[in-house]
């Protein structure tokens, strides 16, 4: 029995099956935060159920292909541009450094268990441990959820992916021309080489310019956020036509756009709504769609490669973070975010085998076994990282909690404590968008709960010409903010003159900060 046996689907109207989709992805966290369960699990578990190998109530047709590998791009995407480039750049030694490590260390041991205990050749062994090496930052949601993006152990993480991802290519690229031709062409892996150099300068050379002027000429939300969208896939097309993985050109994509797409931006919150809403968690039920359970039973050599597959890829994964805590001398509850992060196989790991196993270099056993290793890693990672965000987003509020008894705060924070209640004066709906954009930008991200916006609109006549244009300016005011998941406080005015009417709502409202 392998993977690509099924029955047919019970389900086949493209409306129905869409509908059943968003069901899945309205209860599953419903019913699991009762549990304690993380939300991810619960995609792949209702995939698998659903699927082709549960009750066959669906297919994988082509819109889980299309929407699940949207939903990998988009997730590579959001973790390259949530980075904050500062900490980047102060962790980018230890995440290069932990990049090796995650790499090397199950390339060694993945090889020698393939060849020992699997009794595989050394070049099947070698693909193989390439497939341990890589991982897919399945867990990535979980520590966005908890607002832990800029967390030093996540940074580290997403620099590692990088650098497996990439490694993990190369080792295929290597082992596939061996296998074909017999011999190991050096000039093919630094034509390579070549092209993802000279695919990087075009990028970040051309996007950065492109996108300044597309956003100077073009303010219109929707038109930027398709604009966005579209430079992210032309990357990732791009990235697969010169022999790469589109998600490396998908996460290179968010960087390069990451200085022009604030955090609190309206358009940084519709990037994030859509993946988060949509593309990722139907990635995450196409993943369980792949996962056949069965297979466990079908043999016991299955069962047999199956488990050593699960075990060394885990084991591998938690000696390569447990070597980076003790080098660079971090925390263990850090140890356990680059594990639960890095432990998961999905996207590269899926690709290797599918070409390993159509080349001959795999056999059944390997491709069922891969299969299952998605799963238990999948959940293993889900689980390490939901209680390791829970832990050190604890640790944070404890630490907040004790500086304010203290009066010494152990997390620096700009600014001062007072409660913000920025005015915002607006005139007319054209330039109302960029004032309420430049007044969310200007709200620090620990101090949102405890701030106030207000829009104001000041007339000195009461002609229907001038509360149509005061009404329509602070509609716009609402509906701009509301993009960004922030709530505004209309003020239509009357006053003697624009100055009169600022300064008295100043001293009525304790306005503390104007726009």
């Amino acid at each position: 029995m392998t993977i690509l046996s099924a029955t047919m689907p019970i389900v086949t109207d493209p409306v129905l099956i869409f509908f059943i989709v968003l069901v899945i992805i309205l209860l599953a966290p419903i019913l699991l935060n009762r549990l304690k369960i993380p939300h991810i699990i619960g995609m792949i578990v209702a995939g698998i159920a659903i699927g082709p190998y549960g009750i066959a109530l669906l297919n994988r047709d082509a819109s889980f292909e299309i929407f699940g590998q949207v939903g990998i791009i988009y997730l590579m995407f959001l973790a390259g541009i949530e980075i904050d480039m500062f900490h980047l750049k102060k962790n980018l030694r230890r995440g290069l450094g932990f990049g090796i490590y995650t790499f090397v260390i199950p390339m060694v041991l993945g090889t020698l268990t393939s060849v020992w205990l699997l009794g595989f050749n050394w070049l099947t062994s070698v693909l193989l441990a390439s497939m341990y090496a890589s991982h897919t930052l399945i867990a990535y949601p979980i520590v966005s959820r908890f607002g832990l993006t800029k967390s030093p152990a996540v940074i580290i993480t997403i620099a590692g992916t990088i650098v497996t991802v990439l490694g993990a290519l190369i080792v295929l690229a290597i082992i596939v021309g061996i296998y074909q031709t017999g011999t190991f062409n050096t000039t093919e892996v630094l034509w390579l080489l070549t092209r993802l150099v000279i695919y990087c300068i075009i990028v970040v050379y051309s996007y950065p310019r492109l996108t300044r002027w597309f956003f100077k000429k073009y303010n219109d939300n929707i038109t930027q956020f398709i604009y966005v969208l579209a430079m992210v896939f032309l990357a990732s097309v791009s990235a697969k036509m010169i022999g790469l993985e589109s998600v490396l050109g998908a996460f290179y994509a968010g960087l390069v756009l990451n200085r022009y797409i604030p955090n609190t931006s309206g358009l940084m919150n519709r990037i994030e709504f859509v993946g988060n809403a949509i593309f990722i968690p139907y990635f995450l039920i196409g993943v369980g769609m792949l996962i056949n359970v069965k297979v466990l039973f079908a043999s016991w050599t299955t069962l047999y490669v199956a488990t050593v597959m699960s075990v060394v890829a885990t084991l591998c994964k938690w000696v390569a973070a447990w070597i980076t805590q003790r080098v660079y001398k971090m925390d263990k509850i850090d140890r356990s975010i680059m594990f639960g992060l890095s432990n998961a196989q999905a996207a590269a790991t899926l690709a290797a085998v599918m070409i390993g196993f159509k080349l001959g270099i795999f056999n059944e056993d390997v491709l069922n076994g891969t299969i299952v290793m998605i799963l238990f890693t999948c959940t293993v990672s889900s689980i390490v990282t939901e209680r390791a965000a829970q832990r050190i987003k604890l640790n944070l509020l404890t630490e907040t909690a004790n500086s304010d008894k203290t009066g010494m705060s152990k997390i620096p924070m700009p600014g001062n404590y007072k409660k913000n209640r920025t005015l915002i004066t607006v005139s007319n709906p054209v330039t109302a968008p960029a004032l309420v954009d430049f007044a969310v930008l200007m709200q620090p991200p620990f101090k949102k709960k405890d701030s106030e916006l207000f829009a104001l609109h000041v007339r000195n006549d009461n002609s229907a010409g001038s509360r149509a244009i005061g009404r329509n300016s602070l509609d716009v005011a609402i509906s701009t903010a509301a993009s960004a998941d922030v709530k505004v406080t209309a003020i239509e005015r009357y006053d003697l003159n624009v100055v009169t009417g600022l300064v008295n709502t100043i001293e009525e409202r304790d306005i503390t900060d104007v726009i």
